[in-house]
């Protein structure tokens, strides 16, 4: 019989317990354990993006990280972006340009997105581009996305 491992670790600046199969991925723990479903289950091969999340910062395939290797680090999910009403100028910028259309890639584009913004307050097209590269979008054609993390740059700088 498999026994439960348990883990603290600090998820959207919370410190939480948590309590799981050793097998279990991070995708898996948030979504299943801690109820967070803001990131998304998509390809489980780190092919699409959807479960990106910000791990001590960086970002991170969710699906490919065992939630062990989580320990004493900073998750950073989706549902950590906002603060109470106020949106995250990602996310705002998102909605005023139309950059979600079915959300399903949304969450994993916000995150590596913020990861750019904390580490190049001012990208060009190019480096948008490039940081979010292993995001997968099927609705956009990409366009919005770019124009609505370029607009959020513009909002945080001002």
């Amino acid at each position: 019989m498999q026994r439960n491992v348990r883990i603290t670790l600090s998820v959207n600046g919370e410190a939480l317990e948590a309590a799981f199969a050793p097998y279990k991925t991070l995708l898996e723990v948030l979504r299943e354990d801690l109820g967070l479903t803001g990131t998304k289950h998509g390809c489980e091969l780190g092919e699409c993006g959807a479960c990106a999340v910000l791990v001590d910062g960086e970002p991170q395939l969710s699906c490919l990280v065992l939630a062990l290797e989580c320990e004493g680090r900073a998750v950073e999910t989706v549902e950590g972006l906002a603060r109470g009403a106020q949106l995250h100028p990602l996310q705002s910028a998102f909605a005023d340009l139309g950059a979600a259309q079915c959300g399903y890639c949304t969450p994993g584009i916000l995150m590596t997105a913020k990861a750019l913004l904390e580490r190049d307050c001012a990208p060009s097209r190019d480096a948008i581009r490039e940081a979010i590269s292993g995001n997968l979008c099927r609705c956009t054609g990409y366009q919005q996305i770019y124009e609505a993390i370029e607009e959020a740059a513009r909002r945080l700088a001002a």
